[in-house]
């Protein structure tokens, strides 16, 4: 039976994050926001409030909690800038958890567990410059010799380019099968051949980091393959769920950001002699802003709950994501509307949270591609087959 009540550690965790984000993030974030600077200092903070493995098994250095209290910790650093919400989804969402399902022993204790403890900052390497929705059109090649694989290529639009120390990179072993050639390899920073290099004039998540790597002939050891050779994108696909499962949840925190900050200026601002929240248009917005806060939640818990299950969930995880990030769009969209000029300033934060909400809508899955997704789930044409691993269900077995 699915029970969306939160627990009394998910109520402490909400609460911790929340205070985290009141007192370390919103007073700097229109700063870093402005001069586009990523604090890395936040990611230690996070660590050392053990959320950068939050839904990792203690045996692998995390803090063994659900996957609803890795949404919750999602919502509430979103709620203060899509960056820091950024930085976890890519670091556990779409890494760390992926090492957790497709990892092998040696792997997940080379990389997991300094990853879950917050000593190393992992990334994802899928996207290239001309492989986005198309991800069997990837050029970035793996050739095998000896007991090395060869690399060559180049990712972009890649979050924590320039301070990751692992990346997970997927590439071409066989150029002649599409999607089924492709396979995933864990890749340091170290290995020679790996450089990055930040993306700048970026429309929204300004203080976040951003990039491309390039791979040059970046020799990486057979064992650290993930995976079998062609089950890069099966690999890439599952990883997403668990990606589009923190965006979903980080868009309930942009959607909150936006209510709160719509609330406060309805009270502050009188017009016609009275304050501008006895106006029933505004009322309007304010109660759409309020619906969608609650069903985003709803539909992302459910997707949670399947993960708890060890169910497969892509049908779900991609419903909460479509819908959540339109709704935290249009929720940025009616704050700008409802603080009139002002929200066109960066005196106040909604002029942050209209650009921030525009880049959920297009990666991990574009508004179209999910729509398609959807669509094909309702007439049958697509049907999800059992992976031949799963993330662990919960609560965890030591």
């Amino acid at each position: 039976m699915m029970n969306f009540a939160l627990t009394e550690e998910q109520e402490a965790v909400r609460k911790m994050v929340r205070t985290f984000v009141d007192r370390e993030i919103n007073p700097h974030i229109q700063e870093w926001d402005a001069k586009g600077h990523f604090e890395t200092s936040i990611l230690k903070r996070l660590a050392e409030l053990d959320l950068m493995g939050v839904c990792i098994p203690e045996k692998y250095g995390g803090s063994g909690m659900d996957y609803n209290t890795l949404a919750i910790v999602c919502e509430e650093l979103e709620r203060g800038d899509t960056a820091f919400r950024t930085a976890v989804s890519v670091h556990t969402g779409l890494n760390s958890m992926t090492i957790l399902q497709w990892g092998d022993e040696f792997q997940k204790e080379k990389y997991l567990v300094p990853q879950a403890r917050g000593q190393k900052v992992a990334a994802f390497g899928l996207t290239e410059p001309n492989a986005g929705s198309d991800v069997a059109a990837m050029q970035t090649t793996a050739r095998r010799e000896g007991s090395e694989y060869i690399l060559n290529g180049s990712k972009t639009w890649i979050s924590l380019c320039d301070v990751a120390d692992n990346f997970l990179i997927f590439a071409k072993t066989d150029k002649e099968k599409g999607h089924h050639g492709i396979s995933c390899f864990i890749v340091e920073r170290t290995f020679p051949g790996v450089t990055t290099k930040a993306i700048k004039g970026k429309l929204g998540i300004r203080a976040g980091n951003t990039g491309e790597v390039f791979l040059e002939d970046v020799r990486v050891p057979a064992e650290n393959r993930l995976g079998e050779e062609g089950e890069g994108f099966k690999i890439a696909m599952s990883a997403l769920d668990n990606g589009r499962f923190t965006v979903g949840a980080g868009a309930c925190g942009l959607i909150n950001a936006s209510l709160e900050a719509s609330l406060k200026y309805c009270h502050e601002r009188k017009t016609f002699g009275k304050e501008i929240g006895k106006h029933q248009l505004v009322q309007q917005m304010i109660a759409k802003m309020t619906a969608n806060l609650e069903i985003s939640r709803l539909l992302v818990y459910r997707a949670g709950w399947l993960k708890n299950q060890g169910k497969r969930n892509t049908r779900e995880t991609s419903l909460a994501k479509w819908y959540a990030c339109d709704a935290a769009f249009e929720a940025a969209n009616d704050a700008v509307q409802i603080h009139g000029a002002y929200g066109y300033s960066n005196e106040y934060p909604v002029e942050r949270f209209l650009r921030n909400a525009k880049a959920p809508v297009i990666y991990e899955g574009t508004r179209e591609i999910h729509t398609i997704m959807q669509g094909e789930y309702a007439l049958g044409y697509r049907v999800d087959k059992p992976l031949r691993k799963m993330l662990p269900a919960w609560p965890f077995e030591e």
